[in-house]
């Protein structure tokens, strides 16, 4: 008897093997609210839209641009299998910490992100509230808005049931959030590994160079699993654009814009995989994201385990999908 209970536990891990071997990694594409063209579906699972904010009385959403949002939520008719999830919030997006520090006021936008969800179908919230305690995005902060944080998201979940998905967005190093209180109510983490530097450092450093800065995307993976989460929930974050001097060249250059910069030398870090331009003094004036660079990520993604891909955003790409197309092919 002891054989056969022991046979079938056995054969029960196996299947559970199984099923996380067969299970596609996710690729997760930020959509603006500005009408643009619409993602390939079949080059990605999830759509993030970007963005809907805490409107001016701490207690509820504002949706930008709903008829997009309608649009966009469409494109389920023909790919059911696509997920579609609000974000809220986006660089210098505030009110977070007044209505999170109101149980009245975070239970109504709780219920409103409910409403939100049955009205355009969607499969869930994304939380983008950058950061937790920092009025780094010059909007307002508390000491007390990390726990706040935690309700908040505890909240939601309550509000919109275990069958939609919660998650969130953070930063590089893992900072403002207590991932261990939130673990138990959030699906994934997509940790945002760009612009965390500007030039003349590098902003999404694969591994540590003397260029890197701050910190690269194999330490944002540690700081996040030292946070408390496991690799199982965590999705990287990679941009499709660079940003400049201000000087040179424009602070912010979608891929599909990289053309425009001429009159420069590319390099490529070989330590820390990425590739950049500099001027004619070899001054760094321009830290980007290329073929070459993506599709390394893809591979470490892979080869770590992690849950998958999230990229700002859709219309960095080129018209032809350069790189969603590679990240797609990298992470099969």
């Amino acid at each position: 008897m002891k054989r056969i209970t022991l046979l079938v536990f056995v054969c029960f891990c196996c299947s559970l093997v199984a099923v996380r071997a067969q299970q596609k990694p996710f690729i997760i594409s930020y959509v603006t609210a500005n009408t643009k063209p619409l993602p390939d579906p079949t080059l990605i699972t999830h759509i993030n839209y970007a963005f809907g904010v805490v409107n001016k009385t701490f207690n509820g959403v504002i949706v930008r641009n709903e008829p997009r949002l309608h649009e966009v939520v469409g494109l389920k008719k023909k790919h059911p299998q696509l997920k579609i999830l609000l974000s809220i919030g986006g660089w210098g997006a505030g009110r977070f910490s007044e209505m999170a520090a109101d149980k009245a006021n975070r239970l109504a936008f709780a219920k409103d992100c409910q409403r939100l969800v049955q009205e355009f179908g969607l499969d869930g919230i994304d939380i983008d509230w950058e950061y937790p305690t920092s009025s780094e995005a010059d909007i307002s902060s508390s000491p007390e808005d990390t726990d706040n944080f935690t309700l908040l998201m505890q909240d939601i979940r309550k509000a919109i049931g275990n069958k939609k998905l919660l998650t969130l967005a953070t930063v590089a190093d893992a900072q403002y959030i207590d991932f261990k209180a939130i673990d138990p109510v959030i699906d994934f983490v997509n940790m945002m590994m760009y612009d965390v530097n500007k030039p003349p450092l590098l902003h999404n450093s694969l591994f540590r160079s003397p260029l890197s800065g701050k910190i690269t995307l194999e330490e944002c993976l540690q700081a996040h699993l030292k946070a408390g989460m496991k690799k199982e929930k965590l999705v990287m974050g990679i941009p499709f654009y660079g940003r400049g001097d201000k000087k040179e060249v424009p602070d912010f250059v979608l891929f599909r814009d990289y053309g425009s910069l001429t009159g420069f030398d590319e390099r490529w870090d070989e330590q820390a995989k990425v590739p950049y331009l500099v001027n004619k003094q070899g001054n760094l004036v321009f830290t980007f994201e290329n073929l070459e660079s993506l599709k390394l990520k893809a591979a470490y993604i892979k080869e770590q385990g992690l849950l998958g891909a999230m990229y700002w955003e859709f219309y960095g790409d080129a018209d032809d999908l350069t790189l969603s197309k590679a990240l797609y092919e990298g992470l099969q």
